[in-house]
Order: C-alpha cells, then sequence, then structure tokens
C-alpha cells in the first residue's frame, strides 16, 4: 500500500532474528497487515530470511540474492550485524585480510544496491576503545573506517541516563 511494493531480505548473522520472526508473525506483522487491509500471508512471503555461518557463507547467500534481485522486485536488503562473521571467521588472524575480505562483500552490497534499486540497511556493533580518555569517545565502531566508508547515512544509538534511546548522524 504505497509503499515499497517489493520483497525484503533479512541476512541474520547472530541467529537472533528467526525466532523473533515467529513473534512478529503473531504479535507484530499479522496486526500491522490486517490494520491496512492487507493478506498477512502475502506480507510474511515477502519476507526473505538467511542465517549464513560463514563470512564465506555470507557472499555466496548475497551472490544468490543478486540473482533473485535481478527477477523480482526487492526494495530492502537488511544485513543484521554486518561484522560479526567477520569477527569469528578472522580472530587471530591478519587484520590486512579480514579488512580486505569485509570491503570485497561491502562492495557486493553496493553494487546489489545499485544494480537492484534496494536500499541496504547494515547495523553493526561499537566496541569500547582503550584508548578512549575522558576527552574523546570511549566508543569506536567495528570495522572502523573500512564499513564508514561504505555507508551513505550512519545512524547512532545509545542510552541516555534519564531517557529512553538517543540519536545521533555521524
Amino acid at each position: 500500500m504505497r509503499g515499497g511494493n517489493g520483497k525484503v531480505a533479512y541476512i541474520d548473522t547472530q541467529q537472533t532474528f528467526y525466532p523473533m520472526i515467529i513473534c512478529l508473525h503473531s504479535d507484530r506483522i499479522v496486526p500491522i497487515a490486517e490494520r491496512f487491509g492487507m493478506d498477512p500471508g502475502a506480507v510474511l512471503d515477502n519476507i526473505i530470511y538467511a542465517r549464513p555461518s560463514t563470512s564465506e557463507h555470507q557472499d555466496n547467500l548475497l551472490l544468490g540474492l543478486a540473482a533473485k534481485m535481478s527477477e523480482k522486485p526487492f526494495k530492502l536488503l537488511i544485513v543484521d550485524l554486518v561484522i560479526t562473521l567477520f569477527q569469528v571467521d578472522f580472530t587471530g588472524r591478519e587484520l590486512a585480510e579480514c579488512q580486505q575480505k569485509l570491503a570485497k562483500m561491502l562492495s557486493l552490497l553496493i553494487k546489489i544496491a545499485e544494480e537492484s534499486n534496494v536500499a541496504v540497511f547494515m547495523t553493526n556493533q561499537v566496541l569500547a576503545d582503550p584508548r578512549g580518555g575522558v576527552s574523546s569517545d570511549p566508543m569506536k565502531l567495528a570495522g572502523r573506517h573500512v564499513l564508514a566508508r561504505a555507508a551513505t547515512i550512519r545512524l547512532m544509538f545509545g542510552k541516555v541516563r534519564g531517557k529512553q534511546a538517543c540519536l545521533q548522524g555521524v
């Protein structure tokens, strides 16, 4: 209904969404679909879900998704925690190798976005920066500059004392 008129692909690297989709099915998606006079089953059919187990598996899933996107209209691709599998796969390895593989995957996401006219939404995490002092931010973006260069818009959410959440454009 005046929306993107396309499918959504959800890449779940931490395998935390699947239990949530069951909850969303009964608690969120169905009531939202019904509120707008839509068929809940059709809405759920427009969500494609994948759980990669390695960074290489994630790359293969993205290549497969790119092929599907040329056949059917997709409007949104979500990669929920983009850095997770790279952190697992490259623990103790050379940082440069991890950054190169991450940059390659991000280039693929950019190519998918441009060729398929799909919005890509990536979540990431921040880590405590042991070098962060009183005057500097004690947090740093996981994946640092490699991820920062790939993003067009970056938003940071955080808890603030006395408030629910804080949104900061970065």
